[in-house]
């Protein structure tokens, strides 16, 4: 999911998340609270009622003992001059937050709760007047309001009185005040489960993969490169994440083939030195030779000349070798690609390989089992370097009196597979995958006594790779060599 989706998300979820979930709680709390108030004062009451309006509440909790002195008027009056009644109703008042008061004429003979009625003990309505706001009450308002209701009656002795029934409306119902506390604190609880929720997946989406980001720097900063940043995210930052771990992954192989590199030059330089060193010390010990007259006919200095006019080509070889792999290695060598007949090109090339090996006394087999017909496209004077490298190679290891060079080619579909077996020293197994490597020299299959600076199979890999082909080797030890390549024929 991509960030912006995430923010959007995450807005959506800060404000509807506890619209929903307040109104959940609100309605369950309320309906709770609802029944608690029928329970409680045997009311039946509407939830927008509690809320707009709670003098209606506090007038219908009252209602049945108001209703029982009204009946009491009526059918037995008596009962009202009777004290043991007043107790009777006020204490059933006491837990609906009312008390009651009774007047005899212009004295009050009961008062439930004599501090309350005096704040409105002169508003009180006097006997006969009717003055019914609410329900059969009035509301006396003020900064401590009341809701009265009252009934006439007429003592036994004659005399006027009147019972009010007075409600202080200046409280607050206990369910009412649960319903505020329990929506209050849930309020509370669905924000901080909200905010966790949301900073929870914030981090674990967002700030989690930037501080891993941030410790892969800092290992990355201390030169660590083996630190490893896996995250599963598929949005802008793990995106980041995945560019960076790629971004580790080719520094720390480009500072591997690096000091891989300068590990080759510097195996190059001794090489080099060595096999220059040789060449150098026989040219030096023959000049001196002829210059002290230690060479005094002409056979022995020609023969001194000679070896000085071969060390000197061997050295001028050597430079030319490295001089080629550096522009062939940095791609500055344009291939000149051509049209080749190949069984035209490789009989050229055995008829002058046979004159060289001769001389050798190496044998050279070649066998062609391909169409005649057959073309690829190649660069002619490098994969001629290809097949001396090869052949030099195997000319140089070869430690057998009556050596054997086999070339073979075959059809192998697309491709020519061409393959130069010879009979020489071999290669050790464990040798075998390090052969194509720059500057590579095994220590048995590649003495320093026969020179060279192990470039010639990595050109020739190179090479043909240039041509979108393969190289391969096998070998045994002491048994020979087969090197294998492929050239793609030409459409």
């Amino acid at each position: 999911m991509k960030l912006k989706h995430r923010l959007i998300i995450a807005f959506l979820i800060m404000t509807a998340m506890p619209v929903v979930l307040i109104a959940i709680t609100a309605s369950t709390i309320v309906r709770f609270q609802m029944y608690s108030i029928h329970e409680s004062y045997d009311v039946e009451a509407k939830t927008i009622q509690v809320i707009t309006n709670p003098i209606q509440i506090l007038n219908r909790i009252t209602r049945g003992v108001y209703n029982e002195i009204k009946l009491y008027s009526v059918t037995h009056p008596e009962n009202l001059s009777d004290l043991k009644y007043y107790r009777e109703w006020d204490m059933l008042l006491k837990s609906k937050h009312s008390f009651l008061a009774v007047r005899k004429d212009d004295e009050f003979i009961y008062i439930g709760n004599e501090q309350k009625l005096n704040i409105i003990s002169k508003l009180l309505p006097q006997y006969g007047v009717s003055n019914t706001d609410v329900d059969g009450g009035i509301y006396l308002g003020g900064r401590e309001p009341f809701l009265v209701k009252s009934q006439d009656f007429i003592f036994n002795d004659g005399a006027k009185g009147t019972i009010f029934l007075v409600t202080d409306l200046d409280v607050i119902m206990p369910q009412i005040k649960a319903v505020a506390i329990q929506s209050a604190i849930s309020f509370i609880l669905i924000l901080f489960f909200t905010a966790s929720s949301l900073i929870f997946w914030i981090y674990r989406s967002i700030i989690r993969p930037l501080n891993i980001l941030r410790i892969a720097t800092d290992h990355i900063k201390e030169g660590d490169l083996n630190y490893s940043v896996a995250v599963d995210n598929r949005d802008e930052i793990g995106q980041l994440c995945n560019d960076f771990e790629a971004m580790r992954i080719r520094l720390k192989k480009l500072i591997n083939d690096r000091l891989k590199y300068e590990e080759d030059i510097k195996e190059l330089i001794s090489n080099i030195s060595h096999d220059i060193k040789t060449p150098l010390t026989a040219i030096k010990g023959y000049s001196e030779g002829l210059l002290d007259g230690v060479a005094d006919n002409a056979k022995k200095q020609d023969k001194y000349l000679r070896t000085i006019y071969m060390k000197a080509n061997d050295m001028s070889a050597l430079v030319d070798e490295l001089a080629y792999y550096t522009k062939i290695d940095s791609n500055t060598i344009p291939y000149t690609y051509s049209d080749i007949i190949l069984v035209d090109y490789f009989e050229d090339c055995v008829e002058d390989l046979r004159l060289e090996l001769e001389v050798s006394n190496i044998k050279l087999v070649y066998e062609n089992s391909v169409d005649p017909n057959v073309r690829v496209i190649a660069d002619a004077e490098q994969l001629k370097r290809v097949i001396h490298n090869i052949i030099g190679n195997s000319v140089k290891y070869m430690d057998k009196q009556d050596g054997i060079i086999n070339i073979r080619i075959i059809d192998s579909g697309e491709f020519i597979q061409v393959d130069i077996k010879d009979n020489g020293a071999g290669i050790d197994e464990d040798d075998i995958p390090f052969i194509f490597d720059r500057f590579y020299r095994a220590d048995a299959s590649r003495s320093t006594k026969t020179g060279g600076s192990g470039l010639g199979l990595a050109i020739a890999k190179k090479v043909i790779e240039d041509h979108l082909g393969e190289i391969r080797a096998t070998a045994k030890k002491n048994e020979g060599t087969t090197i294998s390549f492929t050239l793609k024929k030409a459409l």
